[in-house]
């Protein structure tokens, strides 16, 4: 029988590409659009984490969402780092979510107060492809934009404290394997990961309108 965290990940994967072969996310990384196009997905970022941090704090003692609160993970002070360099100073004043991004947020933020298995499974769809897909995201936007390498603008992509990703993949994996659920709590958390997928592609959905490629 399939591990927890393999379950996860196959009953998720369709999801998974999906988001990731964007048409907004392909334009992004192939180069087409412009820095403004990748400092406003950076803002949606920043609602999504904010609503995941928050309630770290608050979880961190919970007995299932509790193992998986680890600081070298938290985002959210790089993120604002990025935000600073890209929109300046000021950039908590223009800061808005689309309406796509206020769902995926509430969301999250509901799991945490009512469901720490769901804010796992969140939390899950979030640090984990930020550390393996984020990379690509990194390699992209320092190339493209004239990122200096690992600095400013993509903060958020480096795991400092990370020093071996494979292992803390690893590890993470061995966390998830860990739950204690049964089948229908599995069930109702691989489901949930799913929904993750798709409120992030909805996100993606409303950029790619917002920063259509002139046909």
């Amino acid at each position: 029988m399939d591990s927890f965290s393999t379950l996860i990940r196959t009953a998720s994967h369709a999801q998974h590409v999906e988001a990731e072969t964007s048409t907004f996310m392909s334009d992004l990384l192939g180069g087409r659009l412009g820095v403004d196009a990748y400092a406003r997905y950076t803002e949606q970022l920043w609602f999504v984490y904010e609503a995941l941090e928050a309630a770290a704090g608050r979880l961190a003692a919970d007995p299932v969402a509790g193992p998986f609160i680890q600081p070298e993970l938290e985002r959210l002070p790089s993120l604002e780092r990025d935000l600073a360099h890209l929109r300046g100073a000021g950039w908590r004043t223009g800061l808005t979510p689309l309406p796509a991004t206020e769902e995926y947020a509430a969301r999250v933020r509901e799991c945490a107060e009512r469901w720490p298995a769901g804010y796992v499974a969140h939390h899950y769809t979030r640090y984990l492809g930020d550390l393996s897909g984020g990379q690509i995201i990194r390699d992209k936007a320092e190339r493209t934009w004239g990122f200096a390498k690992k600095g400013d603008g993509v903060r958020f992509y480096v795991f400092e404290e990370i020093t071996n990703p494979a292992a803390f993949k690893r590890g993470y994996r061995e966390l998830l394997d860990g739950i204690r659920a049964d089948e229908l709590e599995q069930q109702r958390i691989v489901a949930e990961c799913k929904r993750a997928f798709a409120l992030n592609t909805a996100v993606f959905r409303a950029l790619g309108e917002e920063f259509p490629l002139s046909a």
